[in-house]
Parts: C-alpha cells; sequence; structure tokens
C-alpha cells in the first residue's frame, strides 16, 4: 500500500502547529515587545519548479530590515535581541508549518531562495534543487548555520560573499539531498537539526563529514562539466 508522503506530513504539520502553539504565543510576545510591526515576517521564496511562494517566519529583524538586503548573519545589527535568541533556537522558523499545510513546502528539502537570488545567480546546475519541494530543514540549512558568524555584518557585504562564496557550497549539499533523498536520510536530518539545537551536533559528525566529502565532489564534478573554474581563492570557511 502506498503513502500519500504529502498528506502524512500536512497532519504532522497541524499536530506540530498545535503542540507549539504556547511556545509561539510566547515568542510573540516577545516580539512585540522588542521591535514595533507584524509578528510574523513574509519573504518571497522561489518553490518547487520555479513558482513563487509567501514564506512565513517570526519577524526577528526591525521592520524594513529586508530592504537593506535579503541575507542575515549571526552578527547582523538588523536583529533585535529577542529574535536572535529564536533565531538560534530556530523558533523563527515554525510558522512554516502552514506552508507544509498549504503543500508549499515539505520538511526535509532545500532551502528556498528569494527571487532575486535565482534568477541573478543560479547557474544551470543549482536550478536542479527546484526539482523538489523546498524544506524546513536540509543539509544546505544545517551548514549554512555554522556559517552564519562568518558573514560580514553590513548587509551588502554579507550578500556579496553569500553568493559569491557560501551559495555554490551550500547548493551541493541540498543537491546530495536531491539526488538521494530517502527516509533514512530525511530522519538523520531532522536527528542532526534537533541535536544541533540543543548544543549536541558533534554527535552526529561522521555523517556530517560524509555529507560533506559528496557534497565537495558532487560541486567540483558539477562545475567542471559546467566549465566553470573551481575558485581556489574562496576564504577558508568554518567547519565545525
Amino acid at each position: 500500500m502506498s503513502v500519500d508522503v504529502g498528506l502524512v506530513e500536512r497532519g504532522l504539520a497541524l499536530a506540530g502547529l498545535v503542540v507549539t502553539a504556547p511556545a509561539m504565543a510566547v515568542a510573540a510576545l516577545a516580539i512585540r515587545r522588542s521591535s514595533r510591526g507584524p509578528v510574523l515576517f513574509r519573504a518571497e521564496r522561489v518553490g518547487q519548479e520555479g513558482r513563487p511562494f509567501t514564506m512565513l517566519k517570526l519577524r526577528t529583524m526591525h521592520t524594513g530590515s529586508e530592504q537593506l538586503g535579503e541575507i542575515t548573519g549571526g552578527k547582523d545589527v538588523r536583529i533585535f535581541p529577542a529574535g536572535r535568541v529564536l533565531r538560534r533556537l530556530k523558533l523563527d522558523e515554525v510558522p512554516q508549518l502552514v506552508n507544509i499545510l498549504r503543500g508549499e513546502m515539505a520538511f526535509v528539502g532545500p532551502r528556498p531562495e528569494a527571487p532575486a537570488i535565482v534568477e541573478s545567480h543560479y547557474r544551470p546546475w543549482m536550478r536542479e534543487t527546484l526539482r523538489v519541494p523546498p524544506g524546513v530543514v536540509g543539509p544546505g540549512s544545517l551548514w549554512y548555520f555554522q556559517q552564519e558568524d562568518a558573514l560580514p555584518p553590513d548587509a551588502d557585504l554579507a550578500e556579496s560573499f553569500y553568493v559569491e562564496t557560501l551559495l555554490p557550497r551550500k547548493l551541493a549539499r541540498e543537491l546530495v539531498f536531491v539526488r538521494r533523498p530517502s527516509l533514512s536520510y530525511r530522519c538523520e536530518l531532522v536527528a542532526r537539526t534537533l541535536l544541533g539545537i540543543l548544543g549536541l551536533g558533534r554527535l552526529m559528525d561522521s555523517y556530517r563529514l560524509r555529507e560533506e566529502l559528496e557534497a565537495e565532489r558532487l560541486l567540483a564534478q558539477v562545475e567542471a562539466e559546467a566549465g566553470d573554474e573551481p575558485d581556489h581563492r574562496r576564504p577558508a570557511l568554518i567547519e565545525d
């Protein structure tokens, strides 16, 4: 008997919204007291097969900050104190359970990017990551979580660093998932995410290292096939 994965994910998302409702109420109060403006941030993103959708997040930056740039790092001065805590605990991502209910996202998959980044910076091989539904968690987002502090606090510099240095490596990791989206790999990514939030990510280092080796081999392969020269001048990244 086949299982409707989308239906199962919608059921789990609904249950998740019920369970996290008290935490979301506290988070909403903290946001209201920290910064004037709405509790939710609505971000335009590119979904499966290039379809645009509105991704929901708890707002962690002062209203209007997104006009200065889409990319934010851990040291970004636009993030207010309560928002910094929400981002560290990944509670700002909980509203994306609504996106799962709508069928726009999945629990696990490539993180969706802003239309401007997809249109201006995606190379042909990167568009393979758009073949599957975007996810709340994925190998690229796990890796990027460790790189956020490397981003310059200046919004313009952060975006340049992101698209030139981080984006190819992030999407190479997403491509690992796209090419082998097994149930066991999905469960592994969820477990790594939860352990990472608890500060116990090193317990699954062997899985992370295996994935990184596969991603770097894949990146070299797709760049060679596309005729891109590997950029040996890329700055050293944070390895955790």
